[in-house]
């Protein structure tokens, strides 16, 4: 359940949706509601949501569900409202279900929750009164920002850059010579190695690591049959703005050249980035992605759940890939990939799988047959 806000601290809805940006809302429908500028405390599906709450609905297929919620404001498409416009001028219970509820009509309704969301998350939080708490670690060349926040058991390298309003989570470990951009904030337990730089407005989640080693071996006789050397990475990791990186999420720094994640690039937890890769200005990546070293990937990607990138490939801009697919070419042209093959009963799997590892030889026969016609 979402926490509220206190009716004293609650906005009123046209308080609330006034800094909204233009476009985003169309316009209000305020029914017969007693109130038509209700106190709005909090953001709640249709299901849950309570009488000082405000939700949304994306489509029409889910109208059933305003016969029962009990939200005060419910953002909907603009086909949705031609839908309870109709109903209003009908009689018996359309009519009454569309009148019990004050309509926010927006072409783009998640998009509006999404902002609203923010404001509320911002609300709620107490405000955090800059401090560097007792038992943080703070090299004496570092340079901190006297409207940091700077909690418990941090330790903040030599000539490391924290920047105004950043906040650091307890056990957050910065190392030397980083750069912590300008009302970033940084969860507890995050790693961040030497040289890394964080740009402005950056979120980090809890275990993130920052800038450790690439994956660079050499083989090595002198060290015994098989072994291998360590390859040194000297690169750095350079992160942008407004980017956003999940829980558990590793990124590495370059062997000789910087790994670069672009401004607005959004991680999902347990993400790997390998070195000496580039990620554009706004692609996204869900959960358990693996990018292999050298890759390049272009702006406004996509890249679904548990896929793996191999590495020194190319993925242009606008290049969107389903979840689970195996990357092992460039993709230069924008559009949809997949390849994921489908999950079957076992044994059917088998033979499906079979045919497909003789396609090569299929493929032989058939030209052969073409051949001879």
């Amino acid at each position: 359940m979402p926490v509220l806000l206190d009716l004293d601290r609650a906005p009123r809805l046209s308080a609330l949706l006034k800094n909204i940006p233009a476009g985003l809302v169309q316009g209000v429908f305020a029914g017969t509601r007693e109130d038509p500028d209700p106190q709005i405390a909090g953001i709640g599906s249709l299901s849950s949501a309570g009488n000082t709450e405000i939700s949304f609905i994306v489509h029409n297929k889910y109208l059933e569900q305003l016969h029962t919620t009990q939200a005060a404001v419910v953002i909907v498409l603009p086909e949705v409202n031609e839908t309870l416009i109709s109903a209003e001028s009908s009689s018996g219970e359309s009519a009454e279900i569309a009148n019990r509820f004050v309509r926010v009509v927006s072409p783009q309704p998640y998009l509006l929750y999404a902002r609203l969301a923010q404001w509320f998350d911002a609300a709620r939080q107490p405000p955090s009164k800059p401090c560097i708490h007792p038992t943080a670690c703070v090299d004496t060349s570092a340079n901190v920002a006297a409207s940091a926040v700077i909690g418990p058991n941090v330790v903040i390298g030599a000539r490391s850059v924290i920047g105004s309003s950043v906040r650091l989570g307890a056990g957050v470990v910065v190392g030397s010579d980083v750069v912590v951009g300008d009302s970033s904030v940084i969860h507890p337990r995050v790693s961040i190695y030497d040289g890394v730089k964080i740009g402005s407005r950056a979120i980090v989640h809890s275990g993130a690591v920052l800038g450790a080693d690439g994956f660079g071996f050499a083989p090595d006789s002198t060290l015994g049959k098989g072994a291998w050397g360590k390859i040194p990475q000297l690169g750095g990791l350079l992160i942008g703005d407004d980017v956003e990186i999940g829980a558990n999420t590793t990124i590495d720094r370059g062997a000789l050249e910087n790994t670069i994640i672009e401004d607005g690039v959004k991680l999902d937890n347990q993400i790997m980035i390998a070195h000496n890769c580039r990620v554009g200005a706004h692609t996204a990546m869900a959960a358990c992605v693996g990018v292999a070293g050298s890759t390049t990937i272009g702006q406004r990607c996509t890249i679904g759940g548990a896929s793996m990138l191999s590495g020194h490939l190319i993925l242009g801009d606008d290049v969107h890939i389903s979840g689970g697919t195996a990357v092992t070419a460039n993709v230069l042209t924008p559009g949809r990939y997949t390849g994921v093959f489908p999950f079957a009963e076992h044994a059917e799997w088998q033979k499906n799988a079979a045919v497909i590892g003789q396609l090569s030889q299929l493929r032989k026969r058939l030209r052969l047959l073409e051949r001879d016609r």
